[in-house]
């Protein structure tokens, strides 16, 4: 009969040898020290970019209900202004629709502007009147 050893998965003919759990122990030592070195470096570069104080939770709370309260007083405000002019006008209820769908994203805007996500109107003025030339 011919030879009865067979390549392994690797491609050998020698026996499978398994590893010994010192080498393994080692091994898992040494990527555990790279990973810590690794993050090391990572920490102090994401700690700097946050400039901002830590706030505590009632500052949070503080601004979820002022943002909250704008973006209810928008829809109110829209609603409210919509039902007077269906008051007036006789064309109920399409003014109450049309403007509490308005009052909807006025008060989104006014969120994104008090989250500091949208600039206000008057600082996009002011840098638009600073970069036209002046007329000759």
């Amino acid at each position: 009969m011919a030879n009865s050893e067979r390549p392994n998965q690797t491609g050998s003919t020698e026996p499978e040898r398994k590893p010994q759990s010192s080498d393994r122990d080692g091994d898992l030592e040494r990527r555990r020290r790279q990973l810590d070195a690794i993050l090391a470096e990572k920490r102090p570069a994401a700690e700097g970019e946050t400039d901002k104080p830590k706030s505590g939770g009632m500052a949070g709370f503080g601004n979820a209900m002022k943002l909250s309260s704008e973006f209810i007083a928008g829809i109110l405000v829209g609603a409210g202004l919509g039902w007077v002019i269906d008051y007036w006008a006789g064309t109920s209820p399409w003014g109450l629709i049309v403007f509490l769908f308005l009052g909807f994203g006025a008060g989104v805007l006014n969120v994104l502007r008090s989250a500091g996500m949208v600039a206000e109107a008057d600082a996009k003025a002011a840098a638009g009147k600073g970069g036209l030339p002046p007329k000759a």
